[in-house]
């Protein structure tokens, strides 16, 4: 039986080193991440003498690139994972099914190699640029790293470097958690009663492009009107390079006065819908997206998961919560209460899917095999 598998394929400049990758997305699963395997292919000029060397570099842009000026660099580049792939320094064993195969293929000019990134590692997250911005966006992106040189901290030359995009993803979480909900109350200095708000969400995680239903439930106990109420979602980005580098953005509101003024005495209870999505939030400066590949659509950002010890996270952090405001009049001000919710993709039933760019493409291999690795479709 003849099996078909799929893999991406970068050749350098001078089409003396090409790398295969099986995908390009990997998955962080909060205790782990996803392996980075492939295989290296060398011209046969490059099997004698010369040392060939992989890297996971993780570029963190924290600043425009047009603000450098005086010697400034805003950028970051960390280095995951670092290993000489020819002449191999140790013999791995434990190839996976796709490695096998390519090197089958390919022939004994083919060079596997493996990489890990820690669980510390910074997910692929871009801010999204200003419509005058100019330059390569603020955010964190990756990239497989293949080069020739003395040694892995040469400076390589680009007709013989390999340069691979990659992204670091997750997936929502199987389990959901408890229900959303909270209760605020207000008091007023000058008159008897307080005023309660009940919010609760009718779940804690939500899919993108899946609408959020906001249940609110309005108490008034006082002698004051509640004259408008307003929901939104907000999406909170924490940079870690800047000491304040915490800032929210409204990536949905809705503001109605339905069934207002609320009388003293009397109760509300009404549901708010409220679809948080890019398509609202074109052009809008610093707005958290997804890490992307060239020539591919994207999403707001997911909620970024933390292992529960980490409490120094690094790159950027994104979280969502749901605020709504009750609008008491000029004098007696508002009252307000928030919930957070967890924002993600599901976690794909079948294959995992991941568009080339146009520095890559997808080459496909026929394999004649009883078992098929895994398969990325086009």
């Amino acid at each position: 039986m003849v099996f078909n598998f799929k893999v991406f394929k970068k050749c350098s400049p001078n089409g003396k080193i090409t790398v295969y990758l099986g995908k390009r997305d990997f998955v962080d699963h909060v205790s782990g991440v996803e392996p980075i395997d492939g295989v290296v292919l060398l011209d046969s000029e490059y099997l004698n003498g010369r040392k060939v060397y992989g890297q996971v570099v993780c570029s963190f842009r924290y600043g425009r690139e047009e603000d450098e000026v005086m010697g400034l660099n805003f950028q970051k580049d960390l280095f995951f994972a670092n290993e000489q792939i020819y002449p191999a320094t140790k013999k791995d064993e434990n190839l996976t099914k796709l490695q096998e195969r390519l090197i089958k293929k390919l022939g004994s000019n083919a060079f596997p190699f493996t990489f890990q990134l820690p669980t510390t590692a910074p997910g692929s997250i871009t801010l999204q640029p200003g419509a005058e911005d100019a330059g390569q966006p603020c955010g964190v992106n990756y990239y497989v790293k293949i080069f020739t040189g003395e040694s892995d901290t040469d400076r390589s030359h680009k007709r013989s470097t390999v340069a691979l995009g990659i992204r670091k993803i997750q997936y929502a979480p199987s389990k959901m958690g408890r229900q959303p909900c909270t209760v605020v109350r207000k008091d007023f200095m000058l008159s008897p009663g307080e005023l309660e708000l009940e919010v609760t969400l009718d779940k804690q995680l939500y899919h993108h492009d899946e609408k959020i239903a906001v249940n609110i439930c309005i108490r008034n106990h006082s002698n004051k009107l509640v004259k408008k109420i307003k929901a939104m979602v907000q999406q909170g980005v924490d940079i870690s390079v800047f000491q304040n580098g915490q800032f929210r953005s409204t990536v949905a509101e809705m503001e109605t006065a339905e069934g207002c003024p609320v009388q003293p005495g009397s109760s509300l209870s009404k549901v708010i819908y409220l679809k948080p999505t890019l398509s609202s939030n074109k052009d809008r400066r610093g707005i958290a997206l997804d890490g992307q590949l060239k020539h591919e659509s994207t999403n707001l950002a997911s909620t970024t998961l933390l292992p529960s010890q980490d409490t120094d996270a690094f790159g950027i952090v994104v979280s969502y919560t749901v605020k709504v405001k009750l609008y008491l009049g000029a004098l007696s001000g508002e009252l307000a209460a928030e919930l957070p919710f967890v924002l993600m993709h599901p976690k794909p039933t079948g294959k995992s899917v991941c568009r080339a760019d146009s520095t890559a493409d997808v080459e496909t291999f026929h394999q004649e095999s009883v078992d098929c690795p895994e398969t990325i479709p086009e």
